[in-house]
């Protein structure tokens, strides 16, 4: 059995919506169904989401505060005034400076811009930038994609005689700061329509303002920032990012075009897919570990070499912070599993380290979300002034806003969203700053809270799939937040095939099949499921439709993100040479949902090495016995609550079929039963029982007379005689000793002179040769198919 990652919700269908539209547009029932979950319930409606191309932006004039900022810009410009952009380092504050430089460029504006750097100075306005741009001569500032918390920045810009137009799109706090003019749509009283821009797209509805019409290439910058910073991808949103994709295929940017071909991508076939993960990620880079300069330089380059040279520096960058990320990943770990030995996870993690680079805690925030499902917390400290920055990364049960504003007076800084933040405050404040995050959490989080869910958009048989289905479901582009590339749920497949793929053997390639059609399913980083995945299996699969072409030839394929087995499974690793690393990795697998051993369990035999192996000592160990047929072996087994152990290891192999049966008594609610015995060394191997064997057996014995004859003189002489093993031939005469034909009495055989006349087969001890033969054949000499076979039987039997 084989847990999945995921609580899978499925969305309800709407049958009567979906068979309409259908009908009326000539899509598929899936796509149909897909349209309904989104809320897309008229034809026209859903029509125009399918295949608008005309759709028209907002006025920008219905944000508050624009029809204060253009007038004072226009005066700016009219008078010469020189003036300030300031913008912020990540990608969405990357593409709103850089969108806002080709609009003073095409105003012919005297301008500056500025973006603080991460490490050094960290988000938002400075006094110290607010100095540096009255000595150049500012007297107008206007900030991008930050600003919205900066009271006593702006207070102090005003006060050195600068005018500030705060342009943001984050979450407003509840004392605004006086600027000259305010333009974000979350603003109470704010009439914009729409609610959802990245920072990149207020500074376009500025620019909208501005001139009446953007050229059309301005939407490529537009859609960065927006997918990037995780932006809903519906409503104006949707507009931006397909006018800027449909523009980025034949881009008008030197710069975007050479990050594109750096990071391998097809421009023709641009998706907001490959913004996320392939221009994203290096344009973030120059922020995280350089200066985020370099990346405005790219967007606002008009010379092809220096955007060549500047996009290699990107990548080369984003290679660096890849390696930082593990390293403090690891580090980060580690802390929290020492921080935790005993207590469990808390339901808030805040994790912080000296040296720590700040401008890559936000992705291992994310990861350790990804591990643990907890609110996450990473900080980097100074170790020379004990200020730490850090980044928040949060679960949808939790505001981590909200939970970062219950307790700001212990930072020097804070802001962000809902799921993500950023703050700072002093090492010195950081026990009281997490004792007051798991107090507030604690009164908010409940336990389903800590299960990650994934959101199913339908669930369908593989007959309903096709290459067309799939090419009708591409409409629904762009994906992202809050329109999320259709996620399907197919049940009970049956596996054809598990291999691992690539060149390190780290991907996975399952062939699936259901009623006669076949499905692809690829799964990058988890080629060691292949593993722990047996063909013929029935499977349930979560994954998103594709299509793979390759040779010309086009095929339908799932890119899996969930996996499940729900049957119980024998796993065949007989003659592992790493038992205890495949314990762990088996645990891992299985049990990713468990935060102890609770549900593992090893048998090993009495005369076992690993009965002192000290790497085992945490787990449950049990031993074969002669007696009771396990015994535990040590107080982890002896306090086990054996209904909840749910994977079994079998490290020996049982010395008789009471021990075997044993196993299914003594833990009853096992789904996986892994053996890993070896399957050679085993020299007193049992053999199924023979009437002319027992015959010969017994006359070679009569010759010897009737006794006393030394069984341990004897036992090995007739084993040589008919060629089985000793142990065998003392089994054998058990059951001599059973029907009556030998008295036995410490280690001294006799022949009885007139035996009774019984069958073998009324012997009981006949019978346990029998299927002890039977269970040796089985576990040391049967393929994996048939081990699985007979041991799933055993364990029903038994049940």
């Amino acid at each position: 059995m084989l847990q999945s990652q995921y609580r899978w919700k499925i969305a309800e269908p709407y049958p009567a919506v979906r068979d309409e539209l259908a009908r009326e547009l000539q899509i598929s029932p899936l796509l149909a169904s897909l349209l309904a979950n989104r809320g897309i319930d008229t034809s026209e409606s859903a029509h125009r989401f399918l295949h608008g191309r005309d759709e028209s932006l907002y006025d920008p004039y219905l944000l508050l505060g624009m029809d204060r900022a253009i007038p004072r810009i226009r005066v700016a410009l009219e008078r010469n005034e020189h003036i300030l952009i300031y913008g912020d380092y990540d990608a969405d504050g990357v593409s709103s400076t850089a969108l806002m430089i080709h609009l003073m460029r095409r105003l012919g504006a005297s301008y500056d811009i500025y973006i603080p750097h991460r490490s050094n100075e960290g988000y938002g306005l400075h006094n110290h930038a607010m100095d540096w741009a009255h000595q150049q001569g500012v007297s107008l500032v206007i900030t991008v994609d930050t600003g919205i918390s900066a009271v006593e920045q702006i207070a102090y810009a005003a006060a050195l005689g600068m005018d500030v137009i705060v342009t943001d799109h984050h979450e407003p706090p509840a004392v605004l700061p006086e600027a000259y003019a305010l333009i974000n749509p979350k603003i109470p009283g704010c009439p914009y329509p729409f609610k959802g821009l990245a920072g990149v797209g207020v500074a376009l509805k500025l620019a909208q303002a501005l001139l009446g019409e953007v050229p059309a290439h301005w939407f490529e910058i537009a859609a960065i920032g927006t997918v990037a910073d995780l932006m809903p991808l519906h409503d104006e949103n949707r507009v931006i990012v397909r006018r800027g994709i449909e523009a980025m295929r034949a881009s008008a940017f030197p710069g975007i075009e050479a990050l594109l071909q750096i990071s391998g991508v097809d421009m023709a076939a641009v998706s907001s897919v490959n913004i996320a993960f392939a221009l994203a990620p290096r344009i973030n880079a120059s922020g995280r570990l350089d200066h985020a300069g370099r990346a405005v330089a790219l967007l606002t380059t008009e010379d092809a070499d220096e955007a060549d040279k500047l996009a290699h520096e990107l990548d080369l960058l984003n290679k660096e912070r890849q390696q930082v990320v593990n390293d403090i990943v690891g580090q980060a770990i580690e802390m929290l599993e020492d921080k935790i030995s005993g207590s469990g996870l808390p339901p808030v993690i805040v994790i912080a380290g000296e040296g720590w680079n700040v401008g890559v805690v936000g992705i291992v925030a994310s990861k350790l979300l990804e591990r643990y499902y907890r609110p996450t917390i990473i900080l980097g400290i100074d170790p020379e002034t004990g200020n730490c920055k850090g980044s928040a990364r949060s679960i949808p049960g939790l505001d981590i806003y909200e939970a970062l504003t219950d307790c700001k007076e212990l930072m020097d800084h804070f802001g962000g969203h809902p799921s993500a933040a950023g703050m700072s405050l002093h090492r010195d404040r950081l026990e009281q700053f997490e004792q007051r995050l798991h107090h507030f959490a604690d009164a908010r989080l409940l336990p389903e809270h800590f299960v990650p869910v994934a959101e199913v958009d339908a669930e369908c048989r593989l007959g309903e799939l096709n290459v067309n289905v799939a090419e009708q479901l591409e409409l629904l582009q762009p994906f992202g937040m809050a329109n999320p590339s259709p996620r399907l749920v197919l049940r009970k497949l049956r596996l054809r095939e598990a291999r691992k793929m690539g060149k390190e053997k780290t991907h996975l390639k399952l062939v699936m099949e259901q009623d006669g059609s076949m499905l692809d399913v690829v799964a990058f980083g988890r080629g060691e499921l292949a593993d722990f995945l047996q063909p013929g299996s029935l499977v349930d699969v979560l994954g998103e439709l594709s299509i793979n072409e390759w040779n010309g030839k086009r095929s339908l394929q799932l890119m899996l993100q969930d996996i499940q087995v729900t049957a119980s499974q024998v796993f065949d690793f007989r003659g592992e040479a790493d038992p205890v690393g495949l314990m762990e990795r088996c645990t891992r697998i299985f049990h990713q949902d468990s935060a102890d051993r609770a549900p593992v369990a090893a048998v090993v035999g009495p005369h076992s090495p690993f009965r002192k192996t000290s790497s085992l000592n945490d787990d449950r160990i049990w031993v074969y016995d002669k007696n009771t047929g396990i015994l535990p072996e040590n107080e982890s087994a002896d306090l086990a609550v054996k209904d909840t152990v749910r994977t079994l290891f079998l490290l020996d192999l049982p010395g008789t079929i009471e021990q075997f049966n044993a196993l299914w008594t003594i833990f009853p609610k096992v789904e996986n039963i892994v053996v890993m015995h070896s399957k050679n060394g085993y020299h007193g191997r049992l053999e199924t029982p023979d009437r002319e064997q027992f015959k010969r057996i017994y006359v070679l014995l009569r010759k010897l007379g009737t006794g006393p004859l030394d069984e341990k003189t004897i036992l090995p002489a007739l084993s040589r005689q008919c060629s089985i093993s000793v142990r065998m031939m003392s089994r054998v005469l058990e059951v001599f000793e059973e029907l009556g034909f030998v008295h036995r009495e410490d280690g001294i055989l006799s022949c009885v002179p007139n035996p009774p006349k019984k069958e073998l087969t009324s012997s009981h001890r006949f019978h346990e040769l029998n299927e002890a033969a039977e269970m040796e054949r089985y576990l040391l000499d049967a393929g994996t198919p048939q081990l699985a076979s007979w041991m799933m039987s055993r364990l029903e039997g038994v049940s």
